[in-house]
């Protein structure tokens, strides 16, 4: 079958309305307590939704439902449409050098990662900073998840955009509908929003303004802070543990805070295997931080359980809050953080990274292959939770782990040959394809991305929405047999 441009454009034009919708929401702000942002704001909306409008007149819808290949172009086209149109407040806003700037900020605000070229944070008006954090939030869940609970009641199904998007992950259909579904998802998202928001307002230190912005990118696990310091410019302990709490609720999946919170089986939430490790990591990381902070930086016991435990819960829900430079602490602190860069949150989390159901799966792999060295002839199925994993899932994850090293090797190299260090190349790379924001090297804690050439930007960004996307659905376009009929 081939792909159907009028559906697809047709189907943009629905979304670069939704997209322009949302500019809504900062530019009331904007109008009621904040000129500096109005005509930024109110530009990017006008052009993002009459070039949704034009497209959306334009195009007829399509006949049928859309087909898997139709949905995964889709999927690369409007993360690459959120980058681009998401990008023009901040271009026309006098704060960003380029449109090579606004876009990888603005990629990096949708796809989570949190990565920044301001040298200045506080110098951007506020209606600014609220859009910069918002997309943090929109991201999270799933730009296209927002998209898909509305497309069905514009007659575009909606059902092979939500598997193209979450194309790595279990996705478990809590609803008959997929809409039912992507609002029920969205309603746990926004009662964890306000109890953060409550919480940070309510702990002192931060304005309801900071308590929003803030409780956009905690819950979107991205890492955009109205303050150039991060969550450490506020010097507040309790800010830091709310922040870590909800970082960690953020980190798990979704699913399973729906189902705590219909069915109240608590026990049923924490048996499950992912949950059990993913927190098993956190505690394991945060007491080797907090034992090589105290025994050998100097720091006080309730000092280095803090900064350990918000870094290794801002790195594993690659979330990429700062309240430490920890490009200061001895090489096993910042060696464990790099590795906790790749491992991530959980499936059906607003986390990137691997995942930690992934590397369950893959120690289990690892462990049948050594059973077949002893045991040749046998034949081992690989269980987890009580149910056999298929096959074709194991194959998925190799495939998967592969994809993920062409990549990062392909983006190191580019960076390297673009004379940035060795360490920075990684750094970088890693924190860009984990959607993590802060790295090691010239990005690191107290560093920003200002100082690389614009395709050494234009790498990265692409680099974002490969993890975002698990690389699988973003570079399926590349691939001539895509377009084969």
């Amino acid at each position: 079958m081939v792909v159907r441009l009028h559906a697809i454009l047709y189907v943009t034009g629905i979304f670069l309305l939704i997209l322009g919708g949302t500019m809504l929401f900062p530019l009331a702000y904007a109008l009621a307590s904040d000129p500096a942002s109005r005509w930024p704001i109110l530009l990017g909306f006008l052009v993002t939704s009459g070039t949704g409008l034009a497209l959306f007149r334009g195009f007829r819808s399509p006949e049928s439902d859309l087909s898997i290949r139709e949905g995964v172009l889709l999927v690369s086209l409007t993360w690459a449409c959120a980058g681009l149109f998401g990008a023009l407040p901040f271009y026309f806003s006098p704060y960003f050098g380029s449109f090579t700037d606004a876009v990888f900020e603005a990629t990096s605000g949708f796809t989570t990662t949190g990565a920044t070229i301001l040298t200045d944070v506080e110098v951007l008006p506020n209606g600014i900073q609220l859009w910069r954090c918002f997309t943090h939030w929109l991201g999270g869940m799933g730009i296209v998840l927002l998209a898909v609970a509305i497309l069905p009641l514009l007659g575009a199904g909606g059902m092979h955009m939500y598997r193209a998007e979450f194309s790595g992950a279990k996705s478990e259909k809590l609803k008959p509908r997929i809409t039912e579904t992507a609002l029920s998802l969205y309603k746990i998202y926004l009662m964890l929003t306000l109890a953060e928001f409550l919480l940070l307002w309510l702990a002192g230190g931060m304005s309801k303004f900071e308590a929003a912005c803030h409780s956009f990118s905690t819950l979107g696990t991205g890492g955009f802070s109205s303050r150039t310091a991060s969550i450490a410019g506020f010097e507040n302990p309790v800010v830091e543990w709310i922040v870590i709490v909800f970082m960690i609720l953020a980190g798990m999946n979704f699913t399973l805070h729906y189902r705590l919170w219909r069915q109240r089986q608590v026990r049923r939430f924490f048996g499950d295997v992912e949950v059990r490790a993913y927190l098993s990591i956190l505690a394991v990381a945060t007491l080797a931080v907090t034992a090589t902070l105290y025994w050998q930086t100097g720091y006080g016991f309730s000092e280095a359980l803090r900064a350990g435990a918000f870094q290794v819960t801002s790195i594993t829900t690659t979330t990429g809050f700062v309240t430490d430079d920890y490009e200061q602490w001895v090489p096993f602190a910042q060696l464990l953080l790099l590795v906790l860069m790749f491992v991530g949150g959980c499936t059906g989390s607003t986390a990137g990274g691997l995942k930690v159901s992934r590397f369950l799966l893959l120690g289990r792999v690892v462990h049948r292959q050594f059973r077949l060295i002893v045991e040749p002839r046998a034949v081992f199925a690989i269980r987890m939770s009580g149910e056999v994993i298929p096959e074709q899932t194991v194959s998925a994850l190799l495939n998967l782990l592969f994809l993920a090293f062409v990549v990062f090797v392909s983006a190191c190299l580019t960076l390297a040959a673009s004379g940035v260090d060795v360490l920075t190349s990684i750094a970088a790379v890693t924190a860009a394809m984990f959607n993590i924001g802060p790295g090691l090297g010239k990005v690191g804690p107290v560093d920003n991305y200002a100082h690389f050439t614009p395709l050494v930007k234009w790498v990265l960004a692409f680099c974002m929405i490969c993890g975002r996307l698990e690389f699988f659905t973003a570079l399926a376009v590349f691939m001539p047999s895509f377009w084969r009929k």
